[in-house]
């Protein structure tokens, strides 16, 4: 079930460098940095993170596995396992060269992003169809930037803008959060944090991106995206359901973000404000085979549909104790993951409502290595018109999650987490599914 990845978008320097930097008052690991007689810098950083991890899904009826559309929670008694596994940021290799020509400033940015767990829990996944042997690798970034006293424009391969912030502010970046599953396939990839509960992951994606200057309290930030399909993942269609696969504008996405620094120089007392919004326009050519019918009527599944998405939070962070919350509103997006979940429009192709939020506080005493967080997150999902006239009672009513965690702090560059997780999904029949998860893990950054 776990698809997602996390990575963070970089403009300056790696942006999850900068979340650390807030995470903990010792300043953050920079990387190996080099330069050249022509003036141009090489840098590499990173982290590697492993975690332990223990499951246990049960049903609301006693029954030893159930599932619905939309669920988050995988059951059955291969589910209720231990694994050592990555987290929900996955380990990071990330190379980025910089320089200045002709006036401008201008870089290049590759992430490559890799889970430490093998495929399908095989010892040797050498021989498997993937062809692939040991962990999964993702190469997540790769773009480059052309900025000035103007702004700065990147092209390439980066995190989307819409629920960026979301995401990253989420404190379970460096934890676990629910797992998405913990046996077989559903073991594979990163785990979910409170993606599905509490925000839509925004994915990597193909764009070109505007932001005006980064030394300023406001930013904004427009871009043009590689659109996507709907109801169409690797060319496969949930079975009666309408698609859309023809693509003929990109998807606009854009944010602002507002950043006062409250305290001294270098400390992490701040305010931040954040805003996005997502809108896109996909087809559906309804010739046979390519889209799955309405009821056996290919006719009957719209001929557009029209996704749109709000989404904002703010963060105030004070003397050591810091408070997230964060919410979003869409429709024709979908839940945990946008446009391919099949949870986006209905059987006749119209837009499903989707929306949810999160809020967090942690606490790291002052001149303390200790660090405790708590956070909640819910993922609501209305039926449509449609789902209703058709009693479709087997879909999702609710995600939500509970995380406690408790961080210790080695070093500047190098952590243990504890963390515990309580999932809790229910669908409009009536299932219900609950989850308890421990997990301990650690995490070096460089």
């Amino acid at each position: 079930m776990m698809r997602g990845r996390l990575a963070p978008r970089a403009r300056v320097l790696p942006m999850w460098l900068a979340l650390l930097a807030v995470a903990a008052p010792p300043a953050a690991a920079q990387g190996i940095i080099m330069g050249t007689m022509s003036g141009w810098t090489f840098s590499f950083s990173g982290n590697v993170n492993a975690f332990i991890v223990y499951t246990d899904p049960k049903c609301s009826d006693g029954a030893p596995a159930c599932d619905f559309a939309g669920n988050l929670i995988p059951t059955g008694t291969d589910q209720k396992v231990l694994r050592v596994r990555t987290g929900l940021a996955p380990a990071f290799a990330i190379f980025e060269v910089k320089g200045k020509e002709g006036g401008l400033d201008v870089g290049a940015h590759f992430g490559i992003a890799p889970e430490i767990q093998s495929l399908d829990q095989l010892h040797d996944t050498c021989g498997t169809p993937s062809g692939q042997c040991g962990a999964q690798i993702d190469l997540r970034e790769a773009y480059l930037t052309v900025g000035g006293t103007w702004g700065q424009l990147l092209a390439g391969r980066a995190i989307g803008l819409y629920q960026q912030q979301n995401l990253l502010t989420d404190m379970t970046v460096f934890g676990v959060g629910l797992s998405g599953g913990g046996a077989g396939f559903t073991g594979n990839g990163t785990t979910l944090g409170h993606i599905g509960t509490g925000y839509s992951y925004p994915n990597f994606n193909a764009q070109v991106t505007f932001s005006t200057p980064a030394n300023r309290p406001w930013r904004w930030s427009i871009g043009l995206f590689d659109p996507s399909v709907i109801n169409a993942e690797n060319g496969a269609v949930p079975v009666g359901q309408c698609c859309f696969r023809v693509t003929r504008s990109p998807r606009l996405e854009t944010e602002v973000v507002y950043t006062k620094h409250t305290g001294a120089a270098g400390s992490a007392d701040k305010f931040m404000f954040y805003a996005s919004g997502l809108f896109a326009n996909v087809k559906n050519i309804a010739s046979g085979d390519l889209c799955a019918p309405y009821f056996g009527d290919p006719a009957g599944c719209k001929d557009a549909v029209t996704p749109w998405g709000l989404a904002g939070g703010l963060e105030w962070n004070k003397s050591g104790v810091q408070f997230d919350l964060s919410g979003f509103y869409q429709e024709g997006v979908g839940t945990a993951f946008m446009f391919t979940d099949g949870l986006g429009v209905d059987y006749a192709g119209d837009r499903r409502t989707s929306y949810g939020y999160l809020m967090q506080l942690q606490w790291m005493p002052r001149d303390s290595k200790w660090k405790f967080g708590a956070s909640y997150g819910d993922t609501d999902l209305e039926r449509s018109g449609d789902d209703v006239d058709n009693e479709n009672d087997f879909l999702m009513k609710y995600n939500t999650a509970t995380v406690g965690a408790v961080t210790y702090l080695w070093t500047r560059s190098f952590r243990s987490v504890f963390e515990y997780t309580y999932g809790d999904s229910q669908a409009y029949d009536g299932t219900k599914i609950t989850s308890s998860q421990g997990a301990l893990g650690v995490m070096l950054f460089f």
